[in-house]
């Protein structure tokens, strides 16, 4: 039987970032060493500075390089490697995010605490905070562990319950198979779920209009009790349309209507998935979510949130529809 000593991978490359900066150029240095930080750069020694290798990680130590020599400091970014099992235990060490996670659980507990008697935007502001806090802490987190997936079960959770606040009636997955629908015969149909519109409600209704129902005619309910039985209702428990398994509603509308290969709505589903029920993660979703607190902050009902917001998912959709590195 091996030993962890002789399974580990010796033939990982690692960034080694060297760099020295003058004394007297003190914001300078203070700059670079929050921005060694935000990426989550293990220390060897002071001014030697340790990344997992990797295209995002080359780019950000290359930008921090030259700006460390625009300061009069200099900089020597190499790749290395470890000879043995133990260097590359010992590498991987300064990269264990176990007492961040800790700090941050214990923060979302205290702050959950006081959930119930928080008023509808300290809440949204609240999960905008702790998701950033949460999205920033993921993105440096290069060896995920148990201590990984323990944060991630509790931000789901929070997530739901901060959700259940500020969205009463949010629905619950169900367990089902979902068949594949012929868009025809959804044409000219009214469509009906919870008014006040947040991520998933705005993102299908958006969804419906742009690729499945033209023509489609939408009721803001103020309880899903109030669904007419003629209507689709999408986005609440019972709705004709409603989060299934894993997926959210968005999800189930593009699997229902066969939208799954279109490569913005497929990305868009994901960054909604993110900010319904916490899972995963897609940089553009704290926009995304800023964007709608906004234009629900001015918005007259949902019928102008949503044309508000239509706006801003064609922009994303074109965005997400670019494939990667092809942009400039």
């Amino acid at each position: 039987m091996k030993t962890e000593s002789n399974t580990l991978d010796t033939s990982a490359h690692w960034l080694l970032l060297v760099i020295s900066l003058p004394t007297n150029s003190a914001t300078g240095r203070m700059r670079i060493w929050r921005n060694l930080k935000s990426l989550g750069c293990g220390s060897l020694r002071d001014g030697v500075y340790l990344l997992p290798s990797g295209g995002a990680q080359q780019q950000a130590l290359q930008d921090l390089s030259e700006e460390t020599r625009r300061e009069g400091g200099s900089a020597w970014l190499l790749q290395v490697g470890t000879q043995t099992a133990d260097e590359a235990r010992a590498f991987k060490a300064l990269f264990d995010r176990s007492d961040e996670h800790a700090v941050w659980l214990g923060n979302l507990a205290d702050v959950r605490a006081g959930l119930v008697v928080m008023k509808a935007p300290e809440i949204g502001k609240l999960l905008r905070k702790l998701r950033r806090d949460y999205e920033g802490l993921r993105a440096i987190d290069y060896f995920p562990g148990e201590s990984s997936k323990t944060a991630e079960a509790a931000w789901m959770d929070f997530v739901q319950v901060a959700e259940s606040l500020l969205s009463p009636g949010e629905p619950q997955a169900v367990s089902a198979q979902i068949p594949l629908l012929d868009i025809a015969q959804y044409q000219g149909c009214t469509w009906a779920t919870r008014q006040k519109l947040w991520v998933d409600r705005v993102a299908c209704a958006w969804l419906i209009r742009r690729f499945i129902d033209r023509q489609a005619r939408f009721l803001w309910l103020a309880s899903p009790a109030d669904c007419p039985p003629d209507a689709l209702g999408f986005d609440f428990d019972g709705a004709r349309f409603t989060h299934v398994g894993e997926r959210v509603s968005f999800e189930v509308l593009l699997a229902s209507f066969d939208l799954e290969a279109d490569r913005g709505l497929q990305r868009l589903g994901a960054m909604v998935h993110v900010l319904d029920v916490g899972s995963g993660f897609v940089p553009e979703a704290s926009g995304f979510e800023a964007m709608l607190t906004g234009a629900r902050q001015s918005a007259r009902d949902d019928d102008e949130l949503l044309d508000k917001m239509s706006m801003v998912l064609d922009a994303f959709y074109q965005h997400f529809s670019v494939e990667q590195g092809a942009a400039k």
